[in-house]
């Protein structure tokens, strides 16, 4: 895997609405924050956009993002937000040239569909945090600590990023990180741009407002596909709004069910993409990470920086 640079104080990062249209107070406050983390943001006025569900027609979406990527001055690119349409862009990028320039891609959610893009298609490292919406919440939003240090490379190897994770399936597994949003990861199954995972990995699974009978379902997507039987242990985030709403089934105590098959150790609570309150975790994709279950606790460890 191809690592990009580490950012420097007073870098500029482009910013890009690759998915659904944003409030403006909410993306002037995030921008503000980012300029608060020593970077400078550069951004089209194109950005602000609106066509229905999404910030503008594909082809714009996938012109700011390619803009973005190939201007030498910045070093990284962060998403204003998910929601929905980041799919749209897959088949307007060029892979080779992508590859040839490595940057910082930093978002979540509907990013998973640029996430799984850069690093199966492209061979990048990837940061799965926050966005420009996330960062307007200040550090209630994100944890600020995790961003800087996988951005700047100040986080060493062998750092523990969470220490305090609950363990469903004990054991022990080191692989390449890979994953995201559910419900993406399975939407792109049969696609050119399907989520096609190495053996031993470990799968990060993330998700909001997916009852356990749709979360039942897009795993078994994944376990007919293959990928489950692939994973060396799996990492679930927070999965918040996913219970049943009179109480009978938590999403935990479903995922609980589903992943008891895994060969490796399974590991919940991770605050990362949708979190249930929690300051977001920024965690590369595509470096190694340990996962350990021993008990009822679990931690992951990442064992190289993200960028170089």
């Amino acid at each position: 895997m191809t690592k990009p640079r580490a950012l420097r104080p007073g870098d500029r990062i482009g910013i890009i609405a690759p998915a659904s249209p944003f409030d403006r107070q909410t993306f002037d406050r995030g921008v503000a924050e980012l300029r608060t983390l020593g970077f400078e943001p550069v951004f089209e006025e194109s950005i602000f956009e609106r066509r229905a569900y999404v910030a503008g027609s594909a082809e714009t979406r996938g012109r700011r993002f390619q803009a973005a990527w190939r201007d030498p001055s910045t070093a990284g690119v962060m998403a204003v937000r998910g929601g929905f349409g980041s799919a749209h862009l897959l088949p307007l990028l060029d892979p080779a040239e992508l590859g040839r320039s490595p940057k910082a891609l930093i978002g979540c959610s509907d990013l998973t569909a640029l996430h799984t893009f850069l690093t199966q298609q492209c061979g990048l490292v990837t940061l799965h945090g926050p966005m420009v919406v996330t960062l307007a919440r200040g550090e209630a939003g994100y944890d600020r600590e995790s961003l800087l240090a996988h951005l700047t490379g100040r986080r060493p190897p062998h750092s523990v990023v969470a220490g305090e994770l609950a363990a469903t399936r004990a054991g022990r597994a080191r692989g390449p990180l890979l994953g995201g949003t559910l419900s993406l990861l399975a939407a792109s199954l049969g696609t050119r741009y399907a989520f096609d995972p190495p053996d031993g990995h470990i799968l990060l699974l993330d998700d909001i407002g997916e009852r356990p009978y749709r979360l039942d379902r897009l795993l078994t997507q994944l376990r007919q596909a293959g990928i489950l039987a692939r994973a060396g242990g799996v990492v679930c985030a927070c999965f918040p709004d996913c219970d049943e709403p009179d109480g009978s089934l938590t999403a935990h105590d479903a995922l609980d069910e589903l992943l008891a098959d895994i060969r490796g150790p399974v590991v919940r609570g991770l605050p990362t993409g949708h979190t249930a309150g929690a300051p977001m975790l920024t965690v590369p994709l595509g470096v190694e990470v340990t996962v350990e279950a021993e008990g009822a606790t679990g931690r992951l460890t990442v064992e190289e920086e993200a960028v170089a």
